[in-house]
């Protein structure tokens, strides 16, 4: 059975062309309009994600074609679109970039898969005819991908939009379907990973309301809106989201604050599916972890923004640290890898952080593991079988001093990308499993049941040893109280 289901995906020749800040723009004007949209990303991305959750009034979702499977990528969007008016989705870097000279896991490949007609960002800067000889090339290049429309960015003047408009439409027959003009200020910051997190921006709703008027003003919201309704119909995709086991739910922590944000949304579900009440938790400011906790699950985000907020928590750090010692099951992604190291270090500054595992992160300038990964289990760890083989992702600044001896236990051997050095990956403390990679629970689904399994163990020991709980040990030491 399918469904029809209006959607448009935005498309560039290259990052860094506007396409986010549209994709915002639009979400807000439609959703001013009336319209319910489901903003989607492509590729591995926290933080622009966020941005569109702000925007949409719904949380945005990742489709990455190398973390996932073509019929997970369907089932997916087929999903929420049996909830919304429409689908909006960004593309990341360029038209066709991918892995290899075939465009593998490119965002026209995602277009075709999706059947979902694309819109292209073209930044117009210093161009004027041969901006339409780059749209035909797109064209010409696959004719497959269903490229139904334009918008012009970085517009000088008047003279200079209708020049290019007017050669766009005689020769790439496609509509130009608005022009933003050169802005004289940065609506959206940057950070080394792109745009800085709504969280950390300190008018994000303003940025979104400025962006929305933007769109108002310089979009063909209608034009736009007929072409997303060019789309093919989707099939209907049936899911439940009722846990798998009859069980008793078993609770699992979540740090989730503007220190680390990194979270994909479908990563949190397959923990509740599998039977895990999620409590939220905040490192800057509580003073411990609560005593009922069976688990904790760290994500990724900018420890080293809050390095010294961090660190003055004392009690909060102290209790993770008991409570990993005690056995607690942790699974500890990128920014949460270095805060369970010794400090986080940043030019002359040391801030200690937990101190499970004795080794500093020190920030640099550039970055030290950028891109996809691939990880074979190699080592004993608490959640995946030796010989698995892990797709994931890394962005990270930091570098692990000093290099793990070759005898201490990492739980990953790296095939592809740079992992915590020497080509392994993945700290291992008893039922804790650190990484500098993220992965995504579409692609690892027996990452959340081994998490919840072994929640419910540590929890079972608990109860059938009170003396062995955790209240007393994990209030914070004396110097930390206030």
């Amino acid at each position: 059975m399918r469904r029809s289901c209006p959607r448009l995906l935005l498309s560039a020749l290259r990052g860094g062309a506007g396409k986010t800040t549209l994709t915002l723009g639009l979400l807000a004007a439609w959703r001013e309009q009336g319209r319910s949209l489901i903003p989607f990303k492509k590729g591995p991305d926290y933080i622009d994600p966020a941005w569109h959750a702000l925007a949409a009034g719904v949380p945005s979702h990742n489709l990455d074609p190398f973390l996932m499977e073509g019929d997970q990528i369907m089932a997916l969007v087929a999903r929420y679109a049996a909830r919304a008016d429409g689908l909006l989705i960004e593309g990341n870097r360029g038209l066709y970039d991918g892995l290899d000279a075939e465009g593998t896991y490119s965002t026209a490949e995602l277009a075709k898969t999706l059947g979902a007609p694309v819109v292209l960002v073209v930044d117009c800067t210093m161009r004027t005819r041969t901006t339409a000889a780059l749209v035909l090339g797109c064209q010409h290049f696959d004719p497959q991908v269903p490229l139904r429309g334009v918008i012009l960015n970085q517009i000088a003047r008047p003279r200079h939009e209708a020049l290019i408009r007017n050669t766009i439409e005689r020769y790439c027959g496609v509509p130009v379907l608005g022009a933003i003009p050169r802005l004289k200020c940065d609506v959206f910051p940057e950070r080394h990973m792109g745009l800085v997190p709504p969280q950390e921006h300190g008018t994000a709703v303003k940025a979104v309301n400025t962006a929305r008027e933007l769109a108002l003003k310089y979009l063909d919201l209608e034009g736009l809106w007929q072409v997303a309704c060019q789309a093919p119909p989707l099939p209907m995709a049936p899911f439940s989201s009722a846990p798998r086991t009859a069980s008793e739910p078993v609770k699992i922590g979540v740090i989730r604050d503007s220190a680390f944000q990194f979270y994909y949304p479908e990563n949190l579900e397959a923990l509740e599916i599998e039977g895990a009440v999620l409590m939220e938790l905040n490192a800057l400011e509580d003073p411990a972890l609560p005593p009922d906790l069976s688990a904790l699950y760290i994500g990724g985000g900018f420890p080293e923004t809050h390095a010294r907020l961090l660190s003055q928590n004392l009690g909060f750090r102290h209790s993770v640290k008991v409570a990993a010692q005690a056995g607690m099951p942790m699974y500890a992604e990128c920014g949460g890898l270095m805060y369970l190291g010794e400090a986080i270090q940043m030019r002359d500054e040391k801030f200690p952080m937990v101190g499970l595992f004795p080794y500093d992160f020190v920030m640099h300038r550039r970055p030290q593991g950028h891109g996809y990964t691939v990880l074979e289990v190699a080592g004993d760890n608490p959640y995946f079988l030796p010989g698995t083989v892990l797709k994931g992702h890394e962005f990270h600044y930091s570098e692990i001093v000093p290099d793990p001896e070759p005898d201490q236990n990492l739980a990953f051997r790296v095939t592809r990308g740079t992992g915590i050095g020497g080509g392994r990956e993945g700290l291992v403390y008893k039922n804790v499993l650190a990484t500098y990679t993220h992965i995504h629970a579409l692609g690892e689904p027996q990452w959340a049941a081994a998490l919840v399994r072994r929640a419910r163990e540590f929890r079972d020991f608990c109860l059938a040893l009170p003396e062995a709980g955790l209240s007393a040990p994990l209030s914070a030491p004396k110097e930390a109280r206030v």
